[in-house]
C-alpha cells in the first residue's frame, strides 16, 4: 500500500481516498467464521436448508462481512507516513442492506469524511464505507467507520 505525508492524507477530506481489490467469501470462509463465532444457523451452513429461502443458497455472515473490512482498508487506505500503530475506534453506523450469497465477491469503496489531529501523537479518522457485491446494485453494507492512528 502507498505511503502518504500526513497534509496529503487530511487533503482527502470529503474525497473517495481507496477501494480494495474483490474478495472472494465462499463456504470455507462462511464455515471458518461459523466455527470461530460459533453461529451456525442454517441460512450461513446448511445449503439444503438455505436452498429452499428467498437467497436460494447460504448466505456469510453480516459481521463477516463487516469483519472483512479490515482486510480491505490495508488492501486501499494508504498508510500515513510516521504512524507506528493504528486501532479499531468504533462505529456510528452499521446497515446490512443486501445479503451475501456463498461465492460472492466484495470490495470496499473508502471515503475520508473527517479527519482529528487534537493531540500531535494521534489523528482520528472517520470513513464512509460501501461494501459492493460483485454484478449486484446494491451494497451488502454501508458504515461510518472510525479507526485512530498513533505517531
Amino acid at each position: 500500500m502507498s505511503l502518504m505525508s500526513l497534509e496529503d492524507f487530511t487533503d482527502h477530506v470529503g474525497q473517495k481516498i481507496g477501494t480494495s481489490r474483490w474478495f472472494v467469501l465462499d463456504q470455507a470462509k462462511i464455515d471458518l467464521f461459523a466455527n470461530v463465532t460459533e453461529d451456525h444457523q442454517f441460512i450461513h451452513v446448511d445449503s439444503g436448508l438455505a436452498a429452499e429461502t428467498p437467497f436460494g443458497t447460504t448466505i456469510a455472515h453480516g459481521f463477516l462481512t463487516l469483519s472483512m473490512l479490515s482486510a480491505m482498508s490495508y488492501d486501499s487506505i494508504p498508510r500515513i507516513e510516521g504512524v507506528t500503530v493504528g486501532i479499531n475506534y468504533g462505529f456510528d453506523k452499521i446497515r446490512f442492506i443486501t445479503p451475501v450469497t456463498s461465492g460472492s465477491r466484495v470490495r470496499a469503496h473508502f471515503t475520508l469524511t473527517a479527519t482529528n489531529t487534537e493531540k500531535s501523537s494521534e489523528i482520528t479518522n472517520f470513513f464512509e464505507v460501501r461494501v459492493e457485491i460483485d454484478g449486484n446494485d446494491c451494497p451488502a453494507l454501508v458504515a461510518e467507520w472510525i479507526s485512530r492512528h498513533y505517531f
